[in-house]
């Protein structure tokens, strides 16, 4: 994410004084909401939705996941870095390669 945006989100809860309400559970609770009204933009198909609605819920959730990474210290690149380490580890391309078998079963 461009540091322009990161100071905007920083900025927008900075303004409004809402980092008291910010703590780590209660990010975690409106990561998951809305997660949860993401995946009902594709709740009766798959392929007929509405993308303008999709970008909104998907930015509402990179919100929150840079207000938790904020909140906690973390660096993005760092935790998807070690993240995708371990999944590298998990699903070898020659086991994993067009298979959708969870690594355990490959």
């Amino acid at each position: 994410m461009k540091q322009e945006t990161i100071d905007r989100i920083r900025r927008f809860s900075e303004n409004r004084d809402w980092d008291q309400f910010h703590s780590p559970e209660n990010i975690a609770k409106s990561i998951v909401i809305e997660a949860a009204e993401l995946l009902e933009c594709f709740q009766w198909s798959d392929n007929d939705y509405d993308v303008t609605h999709v970008k909104e819920e998907l930015a509402d959730v990179l919100v929150y996941c840079r207000n938790m990474l904020d909140k906690l210290g973390l660096d993005e690149d760092e935790i998807v870095n070690m993240k995708m380490d371990q999944n590298e580890k998990k699903y070898p391309v020659e086991k994993a390669k067009g298979s959708a078998a969870k690594y355990d079963q490959l």
